[in-house]
């Protein structure tokens, strides 16, 4: 099943998804004549590049991608979604979402009166989409201005003032507590409270051009490489580090641990149900259309 010219891989460098990956970008396991050109970039980054169609296969917030069912399709393996294990709002000590900005003037690089100031990891992030489910839900009558950033520079943001509080996802929610700042929310506890449902945060989706028969081979091969990981976790353990934001190996294995699980290996039932009901929710808000398209590349095979 030999491809005649490589495929293009994209994915983030946080410790789960080259975990996922490793197999296949270290060759420890048999790609069976697939080849891949492989691109690592931030998250929101490759939400924006698949708005082009940048990849064959690629990383993407669950948000980003109910935004592009008519250029991507979603595959049943890779996928981050769980429990204890979404977004969380940052801020310094002695803050809450509910303060009055004053108009007081304000120092130097630090933040304008008036509306709360959030950096975010992007507009096109679920962390931004649970955000506002939120705000909308439990602090409507809050005014606030967005900055989007790369999500490691948001936690400088916040210790810097340049925003008042920040949405943090990654290995953030492991060291934000040793920056002196505080958490204020965790988004993910809402969205388990209101929906009883794992939070979907990313997935790994395809061009809806692909065959279908070559897709469920790509798919099957990222499952391959997630049992491999789990079964060699020393395999390829470089590879991680090489690329992780947060170098402490403790942090990485909790990384790994909170969000490679079962849903990486088959999004199931439960994971397919989060999804949509996280689709209805951006609906309602007015940050998405629901597709006409199918949600998959390619059709469930039985176990």
């Amino acid at each position: 099943m030999k491809n005649k010219k490589p495929y293009g891989l994209a994915y983030s460098s946080c410790p789960n998804d080259t975990f996922i990956f490793k197999g296949i970008a270290r060759h420890l396991i048999d790609t069976r004549g697939m080849d891949f050109n492989i691109v690592l970039e931030d998250v929101e980054t490759l939400n924006q590049n698949a708005a082009r169609e940048a990849y064959d296969i690629t990383k993407l917030s669950f948000a980003a991608l109910g935004n592009l069912l008519d250029k991507y399709a979603l595959l049943r393996t890779g996928a981050a979604l769980g429990i204890g294990c979404g977004p969380l709002i940052i801020s310094l000590p002695n803050r809450t979402l509910s303060d009055k900005k004053d108009d007081k003037s304000k120092g130097e690089g630090e933040c304008p009166p008036g509306k709360q100031v959030i950096a975010v990891p992007g507009l096109g992030t679920t962390a931004y989409h649970l955000f506002r489910f939120y705000m909308d839900d439990l602090f409507p009558e809050i005014e606030t201005t967005i900055i989007p950033m790369p999500f490691e520079r948001v936690m400088p943001a916040v210790m810097e003032k340049r925003a008042d509080f920040g949405v943090i996802i990654h290995e953030g929610r492991f060291v934000y507590q040793r920056m002196n700042l505080e958490m204020r929310a965790d988004l993910g506890q809402w969205w388990e409270d209101k929906t009883s449902l794992p939070i979907p945060l990313g997935c790994i989706a395809v061009k809806r051009s692909m065959d279908p028969a070559r897709a469920l081979a790509i798919q099957t091969l990222i499952g391959e490489s997630i049992d491999h990981g789990f079964l060699h976790p020393a395999l390829g353990a470089a590879y991680i580090r090489e690329h992780a934001q947060e170098m402490e190996a403790s942090v990485i294995q909790q990384h790994i641990g909170l969000y490679v699980n079962d849903f990486s290996k088959d999004l199931g039932d439960k994971g397919t149900t989060a999804v949509t009901t996280f689709f209805e929710y951006a609906a309602r808000a007015g940050l998405m259309k629901i597709s006409p398209h199918p949600l998959f590349a390619c059709p469930k095979v039985a176990r």
